[in-house]
This record gives structure tokens, sequence and C-alpha cells, in this order.
């Protein structure tokens, strides 16, 4: 019998793992440590090249302090904001990046509530301004 290959939704758990870890500041070592593999395995999840079994993925989401279903989340449901290209790649994309780690990790530090509904409405407040109305396009051709 052969084994089974890893598919795109290896890959995707394993991005989400990789996402998890670095907002957790964890090196693929010390992940690697924690749950009894080398690093060069956590690499492997990572990427998507090895599947990740179920008491394995279990091991890893209470190590990195999530449920098992956070593996599994994606953006099926409609967003309240636009993102270029197919969006599933930008976001995973956005969400590995430096910058979007040290923003979760400076919301997660407010304790308020009400403070953190305050900076969702401020966001989307600055990215409704960012957007260029109509009137203040200039078509090149027509210079109007």
């Amino acid at each position: 019998m052969k084994a089974k290959s890893p598919t795109s939704i290896d890959a995707y758990v394993g991005s989400r793992v990789r996402a998890r870890r670095k907002l957790l500041r964890l090196s693929q070592g010390g992940l690697a440590e924690r749950i009894g593999v080398t690093f060069q395995q956590i690499q492997k999840y990572e990427k998507g090249i090895n599947r990740i079994g179920a008491s394995r993925l279990q091991t890893i989401a209470e190590t990195l302090g999530v449920p098992v279903q956070f593996f599994f989340e994606n953006d099926t449901e409609p967003t309240t904001y636009n993102l270029v290209g197919n969006g599933k790649d930008d976001l995973n994309a956005f969400l590995a990046s430096k910058d979007a780690q040290a923003l979760n990790r400076a919301f997660m530090a407010i304790e308020s509530p009400a403070i953190r509904q305050k900076l969702v409405a401020l966001a989307k407040s600055l990215a409704r301004s960012a957007q260029p109305d109509s009137d203040d396009i200039i078509h090149p051709e027509t210079g109007a």
C-alpha cells in the first residue's frame, strides 16, 4: 500500500503552524524540542512536504496554545476588507509578515475590549480614507 502524498490542505495546515509559531516568536528548533521532533521535521511540516498526523497536530496545537481547529480555519467567509489578488495567498503572506505579527502582538496586549473595538474602527476608517474618491482620480489622457 502506497503512502498518501501531501495535499494543498497539508500545505495550508503547515502555513498556519508557521504563522502561529512565528507570532509566538518561537523558533523551529524550539517548537521541535517541545514536541519531540527535529527542526528539519518542523520545516517539512510548515512547507507541507510532510503530513502532520492527528496526535502530532494535537500536540502542536497544545504547544502553540490554540485549538486544533485553528489549523483548518480559512477565509471562506466574506471579509470586510479588500485584498489584492486571490485573497487567501495575500492574507497568508500578510499574516506571516513581521508587520502582521507585531500588529497582532500589540493588539493582543490591549486588555480592554472597548479599546480594541475603537482600534478596529480606526483602522477601517483609515482604510476607507486611503481609497481615492472618483473625484480625486486624475485621468492621464484628459488631465481631468
